[in-house]
């Protein structure tokens, strides 16, 4: 199969697990040289060992996407050690589970400060760079709860539909520049969060129900869809917001 990101640089953030990693993985299988951001630093280094062991090469950059100075840093580090920065697919996150009254403001702003703000701060500091190259592809990680209402998730969801609102304007911003900014909206993906979020079997069997395809997706799912749309092959894709949700959304 070819090799659709040789010579390419990809940062992927939240990438010490979950779709992440496998993201970061899948960009190294397909030529890239990785970019791992996390801040867990155990989990990230992990997923660059995982990467040199196949024969290719990544870093690991610690950073927490809700500070503008570690995302600087994050991409001039890129930069230095790899010349350049084509690619890259903002997917950290956090979710906590709570009706809209219940929900602390702690809660709300870390939530918000993390999966909303953190793709803005991405975003802008990618853009930078990729202006000064001439060009590159963005991916952020929104969700189906960023076309629909998710009792119990409120802020989960406000960030999800915000992390939409703000790929379709990039994309419209730059789309002169040769920058493509898309976004990928898994459905229920097997992953650690997903595990947390289904430790009661009622809560498992009514989010699998959601699914009409009848089972939950895989992070190679989302991966391979993240792949193609910072691909060549998506080049006249930009500004759309891509379901990848066994259905879901088609109900």
């Amino acid at each position: 199969m070819e090799k659709q990101m040789e010579g390419k640089v990809a940062l992927v953030t939240g990438s010490g697990m979950g779709i992440g990693k496998v993201t970061a993985l899948t960009f190294a299988w397909h030529g890239a040289k990785v970019v791992v951001g996390d801040i867990l630093e155990e989990k990230g280094k992990e997923t660059v060992d995982q990467i040199k062991k196949s024969g290719s090469d990544a870093i690991f950059v610690k950073c927490d996407v809700s500070k503008a100075a570690d995302i600087e840093k994050m991409i001039e580090t890129a930069v230095n050690t790899y010349g350049k920065l084509d690619c890259a697919f903002n997917n950290a996150g956090v979710i906590v589970l709570s009706p809209t009254i219940d929900l602390t403001e702690k809660d709300w702003d870390h939530m918000i400060d993390i999966d909303l703000k953190g793709v803005w701060l991405c975003m802008k500091y990618e853009i930078r760079q990729m202006l000064k190259q001439g060009g590159g592809a963005i991916v952020n990680s929104a969700s189906v709860a960023g076309y629909i209402g998710t009792p119990g998730m409120c802020a989960y969801t406000a960030a999800k539909h915000g992390v939409i609102g703000l790929t379709k304007t990039a994309a419209l911003e730059y789309v002169k520049c040769g920058i493509r900014v898309n976004a990928v909206c898994p459905g229920a993906i097997t992953t650690p969060m997903l595990q947390a979020l289904t430790v009661d079997p009622s809560v498992e069997g009514t989010l699998l129900q959601m699914h009409p395809i009848g089972r939950f997706g895989k992070p190679e799912e989302i991966a391979e869809a993240v792949l193609w749309l910072c691909s060549d092959a998506a080049s006249f894709c930009t500004g759309i917001a891509m379901p990848v949700d066994g259905g879901l959304l088609a109900q």
